[in-house]
């Protein structure tokens, strides 16, 4: 394999940029990024990652389309708000990798848990007899986790465009609004879900897995230029990432010297406790990794069905421009990283319904909730 790394990175096929800004955002999924810089993955294959802190994911966003950041840790539902001109500006984006699979929740304030809703059947049966306006929050209007949080409250009969208020709030900022009483519950990746329980002010409704097990979390975006500029350098990025994950799936050690090294003050800033419950997955074989089609598609399919795309796409080939499974193949094969047979797979999310990545229209238009 060693042969084959420095094949890449010595002939034609070197990274055409060497060192790459790459954005994140204070959540545990953002540890492979930051294992992969700091271990020296990013070396390995001929390029170094410097990490940039963000403090919204509409900063990401900016400054990708700015070129301030060259890549970024990056919600899946925003690049392609972004890619259909829907969550700013209409802008090509390149979808590199998944990053991880799981680690998002729904918290419900304690306020609420003390009136019984701690579920979504609860919460829908307090929505019913104690009408009054309800506040959730999510982070970006086309993210992972306004989407997840839509279908969650759709799932158990609740309308999220009619019974209650949707509000963004970065996901630093969520513990302390709903300490504040600002906001009734909210869908974060954590640690801002566990925060909330630890701290006493908020109860887990739900774990995102339980909406859709392993579910596409974050992933490694940047824009189509770039991706288009820099394809080796993209690729070595995928590559170091790729090796981050296997890493942090050798060992439990492993993981809890990742948890330790973001908890301090200039990753994440917060507790050091590995939260194995909630699923957060970073590798898995390089399941976790692969940028299905489907994936993609799903969160077009969501924002046609709740309005924020007035049509329907061409939801394969949208999805078949942004995510760049090409150059994904090529790092996987540097990395000895398994690839699946189909660039589409199937789930079965909460509510009992498939999603396959086929018939997407109809897909979209078959939920009773919706806009």
């Amino acid at each position: 394999m060693a042969d084959n790394v420095s094949a890449w990175v010595a002939g034609s096929d070197r990274p055409e940029k060497q060192v790459l800004r790459i954005g994140f955002l204070p959540l545990s999924d953002c540890g492979s990024l930051v294992m992969a810089s700091l271990l020296g993955f990013d070396e390995k294959h001929g390029i170094k990652i410097e990490l940039s802190k963000e403090a919204s994911w509409a900063s990401v966003r900016d400054k990708l389309g700015s070129g301030e950041l060259d890549a970024a840790h990056v919600l899946y539902g925003l690049m392609y708000g972004v890619q259909t001109g829907i969550g700013g500006q209409a802008r090509d984006m390149a979808v590199l990798m998944n990053l991880n699979h799981n680690g998002q929740a729904v918290t419900l304030s304690s306020a609420l848990a003390q009136q019984g809703a701690v579920d979504g059947a609860s919460l829908a049966g307090l929505i019913r007899s104690a009408p009054r306006p309800y506040t959730f929050a999510h982070t970006f209007p086309t993210g992972t986790h306004a989407m997840y949080l839509h279908y969650w409250l759709a799932a158990h009969g609740i309308d999220p465009l009619r019974e209650v208020r949707m509000v963004t709030v970065p996901p630093p900022q969520m513990v302390d609004n709903l300490r504040a009483g600002r906001m009734d519950g909210y869908c974060v990746g954590e640690p801002w879900g566990m925060k909330a329980v630890h701290d006493a002010i908020g109860v887990t409704a739900a774990t995102t897995q339980q909406i859709w097990p392993d579910h596409p979390g974050k992933v490694l975006g940047t824009t189509a230029d770039f991706a288009d500029k820099y394809p080796n350098s993209c690729r070595a990025l995928i590559a170091a990432v790729l090796d981050a994950g296997r890493w942090l799936d050798a060992s439990m050690e492993n993981r809890q010297t990742m948890l330790e090294t973001i908890s301090q003050p200039h990753y994440v800033k917060t507790r050091q406790v590995w939260e194995e419950q909630h699923g957060l997955q970073f590798y898995n074989s390089g399941a976790v990794n692969f940028p299905y089609l489907s994936d993609g598609m799903w969160f077009m399919t969501q924002h046609r069905r709740w309005g924020l795309l007035k049509d329907d796409p061409d939801y394969l080939a949208v999805a078949s421009k942004v995510n760049r499974i090409a150059l994904y193949r090529q790092a996987a094969e540097i990395t000895a990283t398994p690839l699946p047979p189909e660039v589409l797979r199937s789930s079965t999310l909460i509510d009992g319904v498939v999603w396959d990545g086929t018939e997407p229209e109809r897909y979209a238009a078959s939920f009773a909730i919706r806009k």
